[in-house]
């Protein structure tokens, strides 16, 4: 009589083969780490997780310490006696000891490599052959076995080699177990010995492993092995069989295994990692990849080290399935995601392809359109409670699926009154029969898609082009378009962007919180909630969302769902209380290229470019717990520094100082890290795992560095404490020497400044007394014999005319001019008002004389303060002079000078004098011999001693002024 179970599995899988249905299953995601990750090479034959939590891995190119994001290798150049390292051990001090193919040992303490050629103990451990196993006893001995006939103990101070004579008994090969009475135990393929007064005897067994490698010292010092029935336990001398292993299983090359505290047994050979459960179910994992080894970390993740690099199974909780092409889909470019009322999944695909999949068998049924290149990619897919059908969407046109519960479905496709073709970037159904469509052109509402499935380009309902459109639970129709955020309800449109300048940008997706709080993904300023015609809230990377580019949206009880650029959010947001979960352990495959979602009472799922992606939140059991954070470096002025000291102290000129470090995390988090110099400074955050700090002043200093995730606190910050010494310039002794030093050098620049000054002083004194000799030359000058001549006979010839009156006047103006010589030449410095009074004295004396032949102007700015500017005096009558004499009086019809004052910026007076005479260059050409007018001469004697003792000099410049004419200008600074 056919049982009822095994009845209902025959029915089941009738039907299936009835309907033509693929029943496949789907895979548990691994993560893989190859040479593309940072492995020196896919060979690897052993894994190892160290006390601090670093994953290390032997390959046949060298060792990798792994801390989650990069791969750190070491080979032959940093110290390994050979690349080839076939197993990792670490012992009680966290020394990493690496076991190589050639036999010689090495290991990592403190950032550095030691071998045979760095330390004496190392060269004492050398043997003939390779070393296989590794065991560190209670007492703190380490065990050796080796692959010849030699087992070795080093207790710290001596070493002692164990050999047998006897051919069928030899040590090769052997394991070390110590059992929890203290025995050591010694087990190899043909006997098992134990040690007692320093030497082994062989003692009688019922099984043996089958090698080292199936051999495993428990935690509670028990010791399970694999023999050739199965898995036994050994406590002290009992052993029992705790289950049998299929033969193929053990005959296929075993490796090293794995038995959790459940008798979980992870078994690797070269066909793959096959978990076997006390209750006997096996899953298998790596089918047909070549596998040496299984372990655990902390986390309580699944570690295979294989041929082909390593792979990581998450643990349970945070396991991810994967559902693609290999288990039954028509592609693994999964682009949309919806789930009917019968809890089947319709997932859009590529290339025209519709799938449908039932979670509870994993069979599978292909719906291909025809229009592969029109429907090439199915972005979006709805599903239609009123008619039961399913709407569906590419770039390029939109459908819907009837009937979809019998085998006699119809296909439909949205129709354009004028054949027009459309590009849709999304649609959306009302309860009753409307259906919105957000296209390139505009917003376009059917109000009968059941009756009537066709629209027309022209009669948007909103012009510009959109994005996306949703209705909500009262049937408003929400849009975004290029404008921003509108809602059209009753007739009525009630534009968002006009109040709120966010509310402009681009949004991705729009979605409704069961209050009717409106959510929107915007692609670029993260999530914002929208109640009551307001912005309540917007969430963005500082609130802990993954990217602020949000994709699409799903809201599940309450949470929003979030597909951002970088990663998947879930928001809980309720009155006051905000909370942002980033399931960052699913980063590595969810990190982007995630199309669409749909969240159910117990799954997350993922509509991926790698197929479908799933995982259960509800057993997720997130603990906040911050990342452990190591210092793995520190580079001082290019020299690697010895770690785990309690303090540097460093040269002076040792100041630059590099940090290398890492925060252990194999969930995929974000990491972020803060540091500080100083215990009162403030923190710096980064990205970086690098940090350099050069030219430090001499002084105390504490690194301190944190890490923390999207969901946790700061961790604790691991420190380094170092101290840059003083100069000897900075010492106390060389201070008060500097101190006597600089007062005696002080005291001798007092002595040379003061004599200086005397001198300056004196030779001051002599330029005045120049100055006042030079002063008198001038005056002397100024009353130029000719023109004292000329002037006395233009007297006796109005005399002899009887023209007393012009005589009597000329005689005045004379007498006046000599009088203002006499009372001017005392003066350094006169005002401008006197000089302009002397000159006009001079210049009328000699219109007098030279009648309508001699013509003159004189302009003052009236911004001028004449009498409280103060120039050097008798500065311009020897350059006036010059150019009547000879420049005016040469040419036979005269000419006319041009005298102009002016300020030349805030802090300078400008003079011209111009004439219009010979030209001094034709003046100096037309003269025999060199001629220079004294009166010049000794003015610019004058001016050059002036000018050195004053601040700012007096500036002359003398040139021809074209072809004729002398053009003189004088720059004199008003700070007199």
């Amino acid at each position: 009589m056919i049982s009822k179970r095994l009845y209902w599995s025959i029915l089941v899988l009738a039907l299936l083969l009835s309907l033509g249905l693929p029943c496949w299953s789907q895979t548990t995601y691994l993560q893989h780490f190859s040479t593309k990750n940072g492995l020196p090479s896919n060979n690897c034959y052993y894994t190892l997780q160290d006390s601090k939590g670093y994953i290390w891995i032997g390959t046949d190119a060298g060792v990798s310490r792994f801390d989650g994001k990069l791969f750190e290798t070491f080979s032959i150049d940093d110290g390994l006696p050979d690349n080839q390292i076939l197993q990792l051990k670490e012992d009680k001090s966290g020394k990493i000891w690496f076991l190589a193919l050639n036999g010689q040992l090495s290991y990592f303490y403190n950032g550095k490599i030691y071998n045979e050629n760095n330390n004496r103990l190392l060269k004492l451990l050398k043997f003939n052959g390779v070393i296989v196993s590794f065991f560190e006893d209670s007492k703190g001995r380490i065990w050796f076995g080796t692959n010849k006939n030699v087992l070795v103990m080093w207790d710290g101070k001596t070493i002692m080699k164990y050999i047998s004579a006897n051919q069928e008994r030899q040590f090769i090969n052997t394991f070390v177990h110590e059992d929890r009475a203290g025995n050591i135990w010694a087990f190899s393929n043909k006997c098992q010995r134990i040690f007692s007064n320093m030497q082994f005897t062989v003692v009688p067994h019922s099984s043996l492993p089958l090698s080292y490698k199936t051999s495993l010292n428990l935690p509670d010092r028990k010791m399970a092995y694999l023999d050739h029935k199965g898995l036994t336990v050994r406590n002290g001398r009992r052993q029992d069989l705790q289950f049998p292993i299929d033969t193929a299983l053990l005959n296929n090359d075993p490796g090293y295994f794995f038995l959790d505290k459940n008798d979980d047994l992870w078994l690797s050979n070269s066909n793959g990692i096959y978990h076997k459960e006390p209750s006997g179910k096996t899953t298998r994992y790596l089918n047909n990849i070549s596998s040496s080894q299984v372990i655990k970390d902390a986390k309580n993740n699944m570690w295979f080290t294989t041929s082909s690099g390593i792979y990581m199974l998450p643990q349970k909780d945070e396991r991810l399935y994967l559902f693609d092409k290999d288990n039954g889909l028509s592609s693994d470019m999964v682009k949309s995601i919806i789930k009917d009322s019968r809890n089947r999944f319709w997932l859009g695909l590529d290339e025209g392809n519709i799938n449908i999949l039932n979670l509870n068998t994993y069979a599978t049924e292909q719906i291909r359109l025809p229009d592969k290149k029109k429907y090439n990619f199915i972005k979006q897919l709805v599903y239609d409670t009123l008619q039961h059908t399913v709407y569906f969407a590419s770039e390029y046109g939109l459908g819907r699926i009837n009937n979809i519960y019998s085998r006699h479905r119809e296909i439909e496709y949205l129709k354009e009154s004028n054949h027009a073709n459309y590009v849709v970037k999304a649609f959306s159904l009302a309860k009753d029969k409307r259906m919105a469509l957000a296209l390139s052109s505009g917003v376009f509402i059917l109000p009968d898609r059941i009756n009537q499935f066709e629209f027309r380009l022209d009669r948007s309902a909103f012009s510009n082009r959109s994005y996306r459109v949703f209705y909500d639970k009262e049937q408003s129709l929400w849009f975004s378009n290029i404008t921003g955020l509108s809602e059209y309800s009753a007739g009525n449109l009630y534009s968002y962007y006009g109040d709120n300048l966010l509310l402009t940008k681009r949004i991705n997706d729009i979605q409704e919180m069961d209050d009717g709080t409106i959510v929107l993904a915007t692609d670029g300023y993260g999530v914002i909630f929208v109640k009551n015609k307001r912005i309540i809230k917007l969430i963005t990377q500082k609130d802990g969302l993954a990217d602020n580019i949000c994709k699409r949206l799903f809201v599940k009880d309450n949470y929003v769902w979030i597909i951002t650029n970088n990663g998947i959010n879930r928001i809980y947001l309720k009155n006051s209380q905000l909370k942002v979960e980033s399931f960052e352990y699913t980063n590595s495959i969810l990190l982007d290229d995630v199309n669409s979602l749909y969240i159910d009472n117990r799954y997350a799922y993922f509509a991926t470019n790698n197929g479908l992606i799933y995982f259960s939140y509800r057993s997720s059991n997130h603990v906040n717990e911050a990342p452990k954070v190591f210092i793995s470096s520190i580079i001082n002025n290019k020299i690697k520094l010895e770690l785990n000291k309690q303090n540097y102290n460093l040269a002076p000129s040792n100041n630059n100082i590099t940090f290398t470090y890492s925060a252990i995390d194999f969930q995929n988090k974000n990491i972020t890290y803060r540091y500080r110099l100083k215990t009162d400074a403030n923190w710096t955050e980064t990205k970086n795992r690098r940090q350099e700090f050069s030219s430090l002043e001499p002084g105390d200093y504490v690194f301190e560095l944190s890490a923390k995730s999207n969901n946790s606190n700061w961790s604790a910050p691991a420190k380094v404490n170092f101290s840059l010494k003083k100069h000897f310039w900075q010492t106390a002794w060389f201070l008060v020497g500097i101190f006597l030093l600089a007062g005696l050098a002080f005291y001798k620049a007092a002595v040379v400044v003061t004599k200086r000054q005397k001198n300056k002083e004196q030779q001051q004194l002599l330029l005045k007394n120049k100055i006042l000799a030079l002063e008198q030359r001038a005056l002397q000058a100024m009353m130029n014999p000719h023109f004292v001549f000329n002037v006395m006979n233009s007297i006796q010839h109005y005399i002899n005319t009887k023209d007393t009156n012009s005589a009597n006047k000329i005689l005045t103006g004379f007498a006046k001019l000599i009088r203002k010589n006499l009372e001017i030449c005392t003066k350094s410095f006169i005002s401008l008002d006197e000089e302009l009074e002397y000159l006009e004295l001079y210049l009328s004396l000699e219109k007098k004389r030279f009648g309508e032949k001699f013509k003159y102007t004189v302009q003052v700015s009236p911004l001028i303060d004449k009498e409280e500017t103060m120039i050097p005096s008798m500065i311009l009558q020897p350059y006036i002079e010059n150019a009547i004499w000879h420049g005016l009086m040469p040419r036979e019809e005269g000419g006319k000078i041009d005298i102009l004052i002016d300020l030349h910026g805030e802090d300078h007076l400008s003079i011209k004098i111009i004439d219009d005479g010979v030209g001094i260059e034709n003046s100096l050409r037309s003269k025999k011999g060199h001629h220079q007018s004294k009166g010049m001469s000794l003015t610019r004697e004058r001016i050059n001693l002036l000018n050195q003792i004053e601040a700012n000099p007096v500036q002359i410049e003398i040139r021809q002024n074209g072809i004729s004419g002398t053009y003189v200008s004088i720059l004199i600074p008003l700070n007199h």
